[in-house]
């Protein structure tokens, strides 16, 4: 980065991509309602049309299957709030999981399945049961570790077993391919501003035969399936990001030789360090490094004072003080699970960065102000 601060929270925002906001601001100039039929309109819709292909492209579904939401939560929501009887996720799954399914058990009576989870974050779909009244949510990628699940294996497992399974892949654009013909998903849900566009707008990618009964009803944009007036300025910032994502597949290698620095160094620095879910499959932008016995929200301060934001757990949970459910999840010890601090990271990113981050490690770590 070429500024004074070095940023390492992609995951939980990444910085607005050069191409999206050019798309934004020449789409704000776009003033026609994409539902009119004069040439205003048609205009807008063209916008939306274009940006629905690029956004499909991104995860090699069609087009149709393509619903533009207000992000990943409303996408998630929306997946778990059809006449489900039974729901199954992981307490490694993100709180736009776990917060709607709670809420669902609570008022219409649905049962809550509990998915196993091993040391290193992987989930176990096949503890949850069988038959068509039945979702079950898997997350591509875990925000906070970066661990990546085996989706394709879960979406058969589904198949096999009656169940529809519903996967949140906000984390993965640009890090990972995403092939949702092949993952057996009959929904993804997808945000913008996870790979560098607007924040505010993502997507519910529906494959062509599930049935989906609406979140938001009137006027009946999207065909019919997520009414209310297209936000066609961040809608065309998304599609000009997911092209960018696509490109950025190409780099992935250069993230992992990123990660795996940060990693050598802090445990040759440190050796008490625990680095997360290392035995397994992890997204090539995402390091999540315990330091036992240390509080993570003092390092989160200390490394902010130092010039370098990343966070500890979720940014979507602020202010928390306690230990992470997802750390909890894996069976880590609470000395591990609340002293873990994320760094995620993007195509941006420079060896200066991660040198200025290892240089503040070395600055921080051992102070006795840190023990939590």
């Amino acid at each position: 980065m070429t500024h004074a601060r070095t940023y390492l929270d992609h995951n939980a925002s990444a910085p607005l991509k050069r191409a999206a906001r050019e798309a934004v601001v020449a789409a704000l100039d776009a003033f026609g309602n994409a539902s009119s039929v004069h040439a205003e309109g048609r205009r807008a819709r063209a916008i939306v049309d274009e940006a629905r292909e690029a956004v499909a492209a991104l995860v090699n579904a069609r087009p149709a299957e393509v619903v533009f939401t207000s992000g990943a939560t409303e996408s998630n929501v929306w997946a778990l709030a059809q006449p489900w009887r039974r729901i199954a996720f992981a307490r490694i799954e993100h709180d736009s999981i776990r917060a709607p399914a709670a809420q669902i058990a609570t008022e219409r009576g649905a049962e809550t399945v509990a998915l196993p989870v091993d040391g290193n974050g992987q989930v176990d779909v096949a503890a949850a049961g069988s038959g068509p009244d039945l979702l079950v949510a898997l997350q591509m990628a875990n925000n906070e570790t970066g661990v990546v699940q085996d989706v394709t294996r879960a979406g058969l497992w589904a198949t096999e077993n009656g169940a529809r399974l519903h996967c949140d892949a906000a984390q993965a654009p640009g890090r990972v391919p995403i092939d949702f013909p092949t993952l057996g998903a009959a929904t993804l849900s997808l945000s913008a501003h996870k790979m560098g566009g607007p924040k505010g707008v993502g997507a519910l990618i529906v494959s062509g035969n599930t049935p989906m009964v609406s979140l938001l009803t009137g006027g009946g944009q999207e065909l019919r399936r997520r009414s209310g007036t297209e936000n066609v300025a961040a809608i065309a910032g998304f599609g000009a990001a997911a092209k960018v994502a696509l490109d950025d597949l190409q780099r992935a290698a250069g993230l992992a030789a990123l990660r795996d620095r940060i990693e050598t160094e802090v445990r040759r620095m440190t050796p008490e360090a625990v680095v997360i879910g290392a035995g397994a499959p992890r997204l090539p932008n995402t390091s999540s490094i315990a330091m036992p016995g240390v509080s993570a929200e003092t390092l989160v301060i200390k490394f902010d004072l130092a010039g370098i934001a990343l966070s500890a757990g979720s940014a979507c949970s602020s202010g928390k003080v306690s230990e992470s459910p997802v750390l909890s999840a894996m069976g880590l010890a609470p000395d591990i699970a609340r002293g873990a601090v994320r760094i995620s990271f993007g195509t941006d990113t420079t060896d200066d960065d991660i040198a200025a981050f290892l240089a503040a490690w070395r600055k921080i770590h051992g102070g006795a102000s840190l023990a939590a």
